[in-house]
């Protein structure tokens, strides 16, 4: 590991100002020192935010929603009664990430900011270009079985890590950032950026700024939601496949849904033609495949994991069918 500064931020204004003079924010580190002790991540300064007053769940009183400190620990949001009450498929999501000692360290902005697992972002032997932008991607024609299939480039075809980011895509969640200058909200939808032609450059964030909080809509359509988690074993494994999903079905029809995947894509990923198709449409199986077969529609898959794209069709139509059944036995007064 390379030597490098470390300041120790005892309020925000002050974190601010290091960010803003170059150094990197250091929550959980869980994935951050790693890469710094595999050399691709080489910051000058580090500044501790986790003493920064960010670390609370609180009700937004006007919208009935809530907002989630950056210094939330992923154990602690998991276990929130009201997260898994009101969000379910968030707390299912978090719970099937990493370890349990992981989760006790990483928190959500950091959660948020995580980068691939892409094995040639580590390699200095093989061409990556969110490593060394211009230096090509070895994963095209090399091992690519964990890659994305969906939101690719010519430059980059690496899967985003994250299943919490998947679920909070779902739940039309806000971030907010902030920075010397100005604090901003930004859609956690367009938060992630696609590769395009600058993999290297992977959030909309800018260098100064700083991830404060996430804010969740109330959101009714959550109180039935999912998230649902294929991988190669049953703990500390990334996703092959993953599923997000709210349903909400009235006299046999689908009124509200969300959408949104994870291990496919290269960023978080709302499946708006899926729920497009999904919307006013009967909650039926024939509805469910046709809208995971409109959204893998544009996949472009390569030997090694093709298999993914037929995987995260059957994964969609599970989750969706899980769900309806769900929403037909609180109708008809629980299960028998």
């Amino acid at each position: 590991m390379r030597a490098f500064g470390y300041v120790s931020a005892p309020d925000l204004p002050t974190a601010l100002g290091a960010v803003a003079a170059g150094a990197r924010p250091l929550g959980g580190g869980t994935n951050l020192v790693d890469l710094m002790r595999d050399d691709v991540e080489r910051p000058e300064t580090l500044v501790d935010v986790t003493a920064l007053p960010l670390a609370g769940v609180d009700e937004l009183q006007e919208s009935g929603g809530l907002r989630i400190g950056a210094m939330v620990r992923n154990s602690r949001l998991a276990a929130d009664r009201r997260v898994r009450s009101r969000y379910p498929v968030l707390a299912e999501s978090l719970l099937a990430g990493a370890s349990g000692q992981l989760r006790n360290m990483a928190t959500v902005g950091g959660n948020l900011l995580q980068r691939t697992r892409c094995p040639y972002l580590r390699d200095h032997a093989a061409a990556c270009n969110k490593r060394e932008p211009g230096s090509g991607c070895a994963a095209i024609d090399g091992i690519h079985r964990g890659s994305a299939v969906l939101g690719t480039s010519e430059h980059c075809i690496a899967a985003h890590p994250s299943d919490m980011a998947v679920a909070l895509v779902a739940l039309d969640a806000v971030v907010e950032v902030q920075s010397l200058r100005a604090t901003r909200r930004i859609p956690l939808a367009e938060l992630h950026r696609p590769p395009g032609d600058t993999p290297h450059v992977e959030t909309d964030l800018a260098p100064d700024e700083l991830i404060t909080a996430v804010e969740l809509p109330a959101l009714p359509v959550a109180r039935t939601s999912r998230y649902r988690k294929v991988r190669d074993r049953a703990s500390f494994a990334f996703a092959l496949v993953s599923v997000a999903a709210a349903l909400e079905v009235r006299d046999g029809d689908v009124v509200d849904v969300r959408l949104a995947l994870g291990g496919v894509a290269t960023t978080p990923w709302r499946a708006r033609e899926a729920e497009r198709v999904l919307l006013g449409a009967p909650a039926t199986e024939e509805t469910f495949r046709r809208a995971a077969a409109a959204e893998l529609a544009s996949a472009i898959s390569r030997p090694q994991n093709a298999f993914k794209v037929e995987l995260a069709q059957r994964t969609i139509v599970a989750t969706l069918r899980r769900l309806a059944a769900e929403r037909a036995d609180d109708a008809e007064g629980g299960p028998a």
